[in-house]
């Protein structure tokens, strides 16, 4: 390569690094985005074939995180954006049967007694331990597991049938090492203004939104990766262009695999492992604390099927199965049930998802072990007769960051050291980004900060 100077380099094309690489165009910057793997968004991929429409990773965007949903109107998606079907039950697996999550429930947890009275998953011993919650005094520590927080909050069932398949099972992790203020900063705040998580939750009195907490695109979330990578200038995405060292000498110097490139700042939107490789030439203890960012590896496996194949209504979005359930699966979707077109008529797409914090040892499998072993679990509890008629399989090794006791303070302690590096930003979800928007909020913000370097850069005398 023989570029002049740019003013960023991006390394990484996920939703973080497209986002970034989209804000800096915006401001009239030059930049250039590396992507190692052939094309950009990382975990985000849709593939579409003969009518069938399959997310590999993510398949909705959250609404109460805006950032997302913002981009997707900035790009003209904004009326394509749409709403998961109804009802919008989702269930959890309990003695070999799915039973629904109570209505009205925030994060699974029932918010009035009425609902919780009624709700077939738990015992009433159960029961009454989830409803004392509000009895249960208040305990400030710095940081703890969500198995703790949950434990000691709402009693060991609503742990087991709540916490660790949902507030866990969301993360691809493990509840006795995920941390609950990293994750779900809401329940700890809750306990530390009111004393009580449902106390707090029934004052705020949030009325469930009537479109739903997720929108999705016709077309798979793979449109926004599309969308956003269109949106570029011709020749600011470079895929297949993997990093091979990263150097400082007054600019930038990011070496690659067919030449180098100089920079006024770079913007690492790598996973925390892949950012600190970079680093480890630049500053050890900074590479040190990134490689210290534990990951785990999922698959998805998604089958479809004729409908009349599958007994089950799939009425609702899908499950989780709570670990002490056992079983090769952390949960399941009813992808067909959830959006609309994503199967041609008289079909239907499921999904389900292996691996993760709390088995770890799922994805040493072959790619015929873990098809099968989504096959016989799915179709035992969808009760689902024959051979699936399209079945695909994605591994992401080492794709989801786990955000465990102690993250916080480790990030900060990442930021204060990356901050003496002038120039140079991280962003991305080994750090404090949580899902596809909060990505995509994270790479802007590195955008701006980049942004406001270059120009102090370029001033006179600076």
């Amino acid at each position: 390569m023989n570029d002049s100077v740019v003013d960023v380099v991006v390394v990484g094309g996920g939703i973080t690094g497209l986002s970034a690489a989209y804000d800096l165009q915006r401001r009239d910057l030059s930049v250039r985005l590396l992507e190692a793997a052939p094309r950009p968004g990382g975990v985000i991929r849709t593939e579409r074939l003969d009518g069938w429409i399959i997310d590999a990773g993510p398949d909705a965007l959250l609404v109460h995180k805006p950032a997302a949903v913002a981009l997707c109107r900035e790009l003209g998606l904004g009326d394509r954006l749409m709403p998961t079907l109804t009802p919008r039950t989702a269930y959890i697996l309990r003695d070999g049967r799915l039973w629904p999550i109570a209505e009205g429930s925030l994060l699974g947890f029932p918010v009035s007694l009425a609902a919780l009275a009624r709700s077939p998953l738990f015992t009433w011993a159960g029961k009454l331990r989830m409803a004392a919650e509000v009895f249960i005094p208040r305990t400030d520590v710095e940081d703890e597991s969500i198995a703790s927080f949950v434990e000691r909050r709402f009693g060991r069932e609503a742990l087991d049938y709540l916490g660790e398949p949902l507030l866990a099972g969301i993360h691809a992790g493990d509840a006795d090492r995920l941390s609950v203020r990293a994750l779900f900063p809401r329940l700890v705040e809750a306990e530390r203004q009111a004393g009580s998580v449902l106390r707090s939750i029934r004052a705020m009195r949030i009325a469930p939104s009537p479109s739903g907490a997720f929108v999705s695109l016709p077309g798979g979330v793979g449109e926004l990766v599309d969308a956003v990578s269109a949106a570029l200038a011709p020749g600011t995405v470079r895929g297949s262009t993997r990093v091979t060292g990263l150097r400082r000498a007054g600019l930038f110097t990011v070496d690659t695999e067919t030449g180098s490139i100089a920079a006024r700042t770079v913007i690492l939107s790598l996973p925390a492992y892949a950012a600190a490789a970079l680093l480890r030439a630049l500053d050890a203890p900074l590479a040190d604390l990134c490689d210290d960012v534990p990951y785990a590896s999922t698959a998805t496996v998604a089958l479809g099927y004729r409908r009349d194949q599958i007994r089950h209504p799939l009425s609702g979005t899908g499950f989780v199965v709570p670990r002490v359930e056992g079983g090769p699966l952390l949960a399941g979707t009813w992808v067909t049930s959830k959006w609309p077109g994503r199967a041609p008529a008289g079909c239907a797409l499921v999904r389900g998802f292996l691996g993760g914090g709390r088995d770890p040892h799922r994805l040493d499998q072959s790619d015929e072990g873990l098809m099968a072993a989504a096959r016989e679990a799915l179709s035992e509890l969808l009760q689902i007769d024959g051979a699936p008629m399209v079945e695909r399989l994605y591994r992401f090794p080492r794709q989801s960051p786990q955000h465990e006791v102690g993250h916080l303070a480790r990030v900060a302690s990442i930021e204060r050291r990356a901050g003496q590096i002038g120039g140079l930003f991280l962003a991305g979800s080994g750090f404090r980004a949580i899902g596809i928007p909060d990505c995509v909020a994270d790479g802007r913000q590195a955008a701006g900060r980049a942004a406001a370097y270059v120009t102090e850069c370029k001033m006179p005398n600076a």
